[in-house]
């Protein structure tokens, strides 16, 4: 028998969810960048939420985000994680990111705000992302 004590998020995992949310980002490869999602999730920016069912709804928002990307010139991304409760299954992490040109130059910084969950693997996926 399994109890709620089982299913617990660890740090580790966050960091290494977030290196793989970060590195689909620099590979522009949004396969990669829509596995670190559970389903349904909720991206609000720009003071409205969007409900994304599945991988393939989703999967065309990250499109559209890479061609900006792109289109910006954007090479990398670096973030740093700022705040990070973690309770049970469910973690709250709250990310800055910077994302720069191939010559270095700083396009753009933000901070996200991330609710996680544990998956079906029992690793953590993004299920809920606050655009500030």
């Amino acid at each position: 028998m399994t109890t709620d004590s089982d299913h617990i998020v660890h740090r580790a995992d966050i960091d290494a969810l977030f290196d793989t949310y970060r590195n689909g980002f620099d590979d522009f490869d949004a396969e990669a960048i829509a596995d670190c999602f559970t389903f349904p999730v909720t991206i609000w920016q720009f003071g409205k939420g969007n409900i994304f069912q599945d991988a393939d709804d989703l999967l065309d928002n990250i499109e559209a985000l890479l061609d900006v990307l792109g289109k910006e010139e954007i090479a990398s991304s670096d973030f740093a994680i700022h705040a990070c409760e973690m309770v049970g299954a469910t973690a709250f992490v709250s990310v800055e990111w910077v994302q720069s040109r191939a010559d270095g130059e700083e396009a753009w910084r933000f901070a996200c705000h991330y609710t996680l969950i544990l998956d079906s693997d029992d690793v953590p996926a993004i299920a809920m992302i606050v655009n500030a």
